[in-house]
């Protein structure tokens, strides 16, 4: 049986303007586009059975709101420092940390890492011809049929990539 792992990088954040990167807050516009993809996720009748985040004010938050969204109680919530800026290879320690039980695992956390897991997971062919591969409170959904400590290059099918903004047009284009 296919898992899946799902990508989400916080929400937009205010600037440093003297505070320290990983206490940054989500801006109003990051909480406004993480409930938005948190209200898609749920009228898709999809949710994690495990959610990992980056303790990162900002991720954290962004975790927040999607399992207040989806049901889940934010106690839930696995917060892992290996998650904010420790690159690839530690990211990937997190996902193989993973009990095989579960199969729908989400991700919050931060770019680049995000986008280098992506780039790492898909086979180049699937990857989608855009500047910014994960925007801000954007949701890759993937496919991944190995175990979660196997986590090869190119073992994962894309099944969707969602941005906040994809979401505004296609409700805007629906009205």
């Amino acid at each position: 049986m296919a898992r899946e792992l799902w990508l989400m990088r916080h929400g937009k954040a205010e600037r440093f303007d003297g505070i320290e990167d990983y206490d940054r807050v989500l801006k109003k516009r990051g909480k406004r586009a993480a409930k938005l993809v948190s209200k898609w996720l749920n009228q898709q009748q999809i949710k994690p059975d495990w959610v990992f985040s980056s303790p990162a004010t900002r991720a954290i938050a962004t975790a927040k709101l999607v399992c207040a969204a989806l049901g889940i109680d934010a106690a839930q919530i696995q917060q892992d420092k290996r998650l904010y800026d420790e690159g690839l290879v530690r990211m990937k320690s997190v996902i193989a940390d993973c009990a095989a039980h579960h199969q729908k695992v989400l991700v919050v956390a931060h770019n680049p890492e995000l986008e280098e897991l992506l780039v790492y997971l898909l086979e180049p062919s699937q990857l989608p011809y855009q500047k910014k591969l994960l925007p801000t409170a954007g949701l890759v959904r993937l496919s991944i049929h190995d175990e979660w400590s196997q986590l090869d290059r190119g073992c994962a099918q894309l099944i969707s990539i969602t941005s906040p903004q994809q979401l505004i047009e296609a409700q805007y284009s629906n009205d």
